[in-house]
C-alpha cells in the first residue's frame, strides 16, 4: 500500500468522524447509536455489566448532556496543529525568507478566533425565563406556520415565543434558537449567532492561511531539491520521470508530520466553509437552521413520527413565507450582530 492510499485513508476517516459527529450529535435516534446498539447486542454476553455501564453514561453524557469534551478536543486539534507549524514549517519559512509580517499572520488569527470563541461558549444565547418571556414575546410576530401563538413548552411551561426552541441539550428554551453546537458547548441562538459567524469565518481564515504558507513551503522544498527535473528507476528497470505521484511520497518520506497537518487544515477548511457559507446565506436571510431545516419538512421519522406522517400527507408548503422575517440583507446582518432586545411593555 502506497502513501497516496495511506494519505486518502486518513483523509475519509477524517471527515467521516467530523460528519458524524456535526451531523449527529445531540440526537437521541441516529445511524451512531443504531451502530452502538448493534454491538452491544452482540457483545453484552462477553461484557462485565458494570464495563456496559460505564460505556452507556459515557456516550450519554457526551452526546446528550453539556460537557467540555469537545472543546478540549478542539484546543488540543488546535494546539497540535500550531505545534507543528511553529516547530517546524515556521523555521523552514525563515530560512526561506518569507517576511515575519506574513508568518505572523496566523498567530492573529488565532488570537482573534480564540476571542470568539470564547464568547461563543460563555454569552448566553438567549435563554427564555419567566422574568424575560413577556418581553421576549413581542419581538417576533409569529409567522402561523413555523411558529404559533399561544404553543406552550412542555418542559419549561412557558408560552414560546415567536423562532424559540427547547434545546434537549442545555434543557432550556432558547429564543431564536439556530442549534445546539457541541463545539462550543452551547447554543447558538439570538445573542451569539454573530459571535458564532465570525468564530467560523476566522477558523477559515487561519486554517488557509496556516495551509498557504505550507504549501508555499513546501514547494519552495521541491524547487531547491531538484525533483522536477530528477527522474527514477521503476521496477521494470526503466528510467521514469518524477510525476506528481513520485513527488507526493517523497514529501511523505521526508516531512511527513507536515504533510498530514496540511492535510487536515485543508480539509478541514472546506468543511467549514461550506457550513460558514451556509450560515452566512441564512444569516442574509434573516433564518435560522432550525427554521430552514423545518421549512423543508426536514422531520426525523423516528424522533418525529407523528409530525412525519402528517408532513407526509400534508399539501406542499407555502414557500412565499419562507423568509418571513427577512428585512432586506444589510438590516439582517444587522440583526445577527445587534440582535432586538426584549420588548418592554408601556405604561398607561
Amino acid at each position: 500500500m502506497d502513501f497516496l492510499t495511506l494519505f486518502a485513508i486518513y483523509v475519509a476517516v477524517m471527515l467521516t468522524c467530523i460528519f458524524l459527529v456535526c451531523k449527529y450529535s445531540g440526537q437521541k435516534h441516529s445511524p451512531l447509536n443504531r451502530l452502538f446498539d448493534c454491538f452491544r447486542k452482540v457483545f453484552s454476553p462477553f461484557t462485565p455489566l458494570w464495563l456496559q455501564r460505564f460505556f452507556q453514561r459515557s456516550l450519554h453524557r457526551m452526546f446528550h448532556q453539556r460537557n467540555n469534551m469537545f472543546i478540549y478536543l478542539h484546543i488540543l486539534l488546535e494546539g497540535a496543529v500550531y505545534g507543528e507549524f511553529t516547530y517546524e514549517v515556521f523555521g523552514f519559512c525563515r530560512d526561506m525568507d518569507t517576511s515575519l509580517t506574513s508568518l505572523s499572520v496566523p498567530y492573529i488569527l488565532l488570537v482573534l478566533k480564540t476571542f470568539f470563541f470564547y464568547l461563543c461558549i460563555k454569552t448566553d444565547p438567549g435563554t427564555v425565563t419567566k422574568s424575560t418571556v413577556s418581553g421576549l414575546l413581542r419581538v417576533y410576530p409569529y409567522d402561523k406556520r413555523l411558529f404559533h401563538p399561544g404553543v406552550s413548552c412542555p418542559t419549561c411551561q412557558l408560552i414560546k415565543p415567536a423562532r424559540s426552541k427547547h434545546c434537549g441539550v442545555c434543557d432550556r428554551c432558547v429564543h431564536r434558537f439556530d442549534h445546539h453546537c457541541v463545539w462550543v458547548n452551547n447554543c447558538v441562538g439570538a445573542q451569539n449567532t454573530g459571535y458564532f459567524l465570525l468564530y467560523l469565518f476566522s477558523v477559515c481564515a487561519m486554517a488557509a492561511d496556516v495551509a498557504l504558507l505550507t504549501l508555499d513551503m513546501l514547494l519552495h522544498a521541491v524547487l531547491r531539491s531538484g525533483l522536477l527535473r530528477a527522474s527514477y528507476i521503476d521496477e521494470n528497470g526503466e528510467q521514469q520521470p518524477a510525476g506528481f505521484p513520485f513527488i507526493v511520497q517523497h514529501l511523505f518520506l521526508t516531512f511527513p508530520r507536515i504533510i498530514f497537518m496540511l492535510g487536515f487544515v485543508v480539509f478541514v477548511f472546506f468543511l467549514l466553509a461550506g457550513y460558514a457559507l451556509f450560515h452566512f446565506y441564512l444569516a442574509l436571510v434573516n433564518q435560522t437552521s432550525n427554521e430552514w431545516y423545518k421549512s423543508r419538512g426536514y422531520v426525523c421519522q423516528h424522533c418525529h413520527p407523528t409530525a412525519a406522517a402528517d408532513a407526509l400527507c400534508s399539501p406542499a408548503p407555502n414557500h412565499s413565507k419562507r423568509y418571513f422575517y427577512s428585512r432586506g440583507p444589510l438590516r439582517n446582518l444587522r440583526e445577527m450582530f445587534f440582535p432586538r432586545k426584549p420588548v418592554k411593555k408601556k405604561d398607561k
